[in-house]
């Protein structure tokens, strides 16, 4: 058992509270998963729960944590420094238990992963490897340490759909503690049976969190029925208020009018008057009560909001936007070659996404093509990195960042489309680092935006969007008039954005089955 007890986070910077009286009890067969909108503070919980150190840096923690003997393994969204300059060899090293496991062991669990039984061994620095190679090398090591919780920070990132295959079952018969985050919808309609809900409401002054012991297709039900609910009971209470209201100043005016032609020789009349006069603002005394106690409104934290593309993205069906061709694909150091006779056309406003499996050179060649299309005349193209840093200069705000004049308006309507991605007015003057990896996300979005770009480039665009505005991104990106080029393993992004799908073998681009 696992008990987080009366657990409140504030950031030290904004002194913005992002959990509050936070409780809740893990047991045997729990797969938790915690949602909420990028920046709500899901990352941070689940750092308090492995090390409450972890946080120290960026936010205050207080609260109780009672472990009842288990054993936690955390895995983080991002491999760290430390392990970036390692060999992978030297990073399995470091786990006591690698020492233990005999080769038919390690041998088994790389095939369980989709990975070669030598990988173990590789002197390959870890910050080299593939995203999905960084996950799966974390997570073998973590299930080597044989813990009883599994602390998982976005582990269906970049993995390839086969992996995510295995994840999936992995935590369904996972016999003790899973508590994780993820933005892939499909993950979590087939895993989780306890929801953890973060919210961040009216601009995020102020935070809620509800625990659901349910599905995640049934928490989403009950939810819209509650509030669907409470919506009409305050619609109802607001118009029966309007009717209540209407004979209240239809009284008190009937009433003022007779006092003020009430004759002054008649006192017993104008006497009865005031009484009712006094009764009449007894009434209203009475009804104000009544409204504060009436049934409000239900506040529901909103998706994002903004749009990619005008009608100048529109491209002719016939334009040729790509007529890409590679003898040979060979890793970034040049010493392996990962596929050969690579052809790839695309004409129009064809949405294409390509798969495979983790370390095929999915991000290798999509960055070859980048390079391409960015230097071309007759289009407007923008790159979405897989690794946001590549492009984002971490040390400035979003505002700073998206700034190319300096000019007063300018910035103005850069706050303005940063507010309808759901940041706060502290959150866009914060450096860049120290916002999440959906908010990073939103920047490159939303540069992209403003540029009025017609071709995309897109390495994992929906890998950090939560599940409340993974839908709209995705709705987005299927209406965008110009072209995609992608890189996904998001199934939902697959079947509803794009319209071609090749998987990279190593004989080159192929038509998924």
């Amino acid at each position: 058992m696992l008990q987080v007890k009366n657990l409140t986070i504030t950031h030290k910077k904004d002194f913005r509270v992002l959990l509050k009286d936070f409780s809740c009890t893990f047991n045997y067969g729990d797969k938790a998963v915690i949602i909420g909108e990028e920046g709500d503070g899901k990352s941070t919980l689940l750092r308090w729960i492995y090390d409450e150190m972890l946080i120290e840096t960026y936010a205050k923690g207080e609260g109780e944590r009672v472990l009842g003997g288990e054993k936690l393994a955390y895995l983080p969204q991002e491999l760290s420094e430390e392990h970036k300059v390692i060999s992978v060899y030297e990073f399995f090293s470091m786990e006591p238990m690698f020492w233990e496991q005999t080769p038919k062991e390690l041998a088994l669990l790389a095939r369980k992963m989709h990975m070669s039984g030598d990988f173990f061994y590789s002197e390959q620095r870890m910050g080299t490897l593939s995203g999905g190679e960084k996950v799966k090398a974390q997570m073998m090591r973590i299930l080597m340490g044989k813990p009883t919780v599994l602390l998982l920070d976005e582990p269906s990132n970049d993995i390839d759909i086969a992996t995510l295959q295995w994840l999936e079952q992995e935590i369904l018969d996972w016999p003790y503690i899973v508590v994780f985050i993820s933005h892939d919808e499909t993950l979590i309609e087939r895993t989780a049976n306890m929801i953890i809900h973060i919210e961040q409401l009216k601009r995020k002054q102020e935070c809620r969190y509800t625990v659901s012991k349910t599905s995640y297709e049934s928490d989403k039900e009950e939810r819209g029925l509650i509030f669907a609910n409470q919506r009409q009971q305050a619609l109802n209470d607001r118009r029966e208020k309007k009717i209540r209201d209407e004979k209240y100043r239809k009284l008190q005016q009937k009433v003022e009018n007779a006092q003020a032609s009430v004759s002054r020789q008649n006192p017993h009349i104008g006497q009865l008057l005031k009484k009712k006069m006094h009764a009449v603002k007894s009434m209203e005394r009475r009804f104000e009560r009544e409204d504060a106690n009436m049934t409000q409104m239900p506040e529901e934290e909103t998706a994002i909001f903004f749009k990619l593309g005008n009608e100048e993205a529109t491209i002719p069906a016939g334009k040729v936007i790509l007529d890409f061709s590679l003898e040979e694909l060979r890793t970034p150091d040049g010493q392996d070659t990962l596929a050969r006779d690579i052809r790839l056309f695309i004409r129009g406003s064809q949405k294409v996404c390509i798969i495979g499996e983790n370390g095929a050179g999915k991000t290798t060649l999509l960055k070859r093509i980048a390079e391409e299309l960015l230097a071309r005349k007759d289009i407007h193209a923008e790159y979405m990195p897989q690794n946001y840093e590549e492009l984002l200069d971490m040390e400035k705000s979003p505002v700073d960042f998206l700034d190319r004049t300096g000019d007063k308006e300018e910035r103005t309507r850069i706050r303005t489309y940063l507010g309808s991605l759901k940041y706060t007015a502290d959150e866009m003057e914060h450096p860049i680092r120290e916002l999440s990896g959906g908010q990073k996300a939103k920047v490159l979005l939303l540069k992209m935006s403003l540029s009025g770009a017609n071709v995309l480039i897109l390495d994992e665009p929906t890998r950090n969007f939560s599940p409340l505005s993974g839908p709209v991104l995705r709705g987005i990106l299927a209406e965008f008039p110009g072209a995609i080029i992608s890189i996904s393993h998001d199934r939902k992004y697959i079947e509803e954005v794009c319209d071609t799908v090749y998987q990279l073998t190593e004989e080159g681009l192929v038509p998924a089955e």
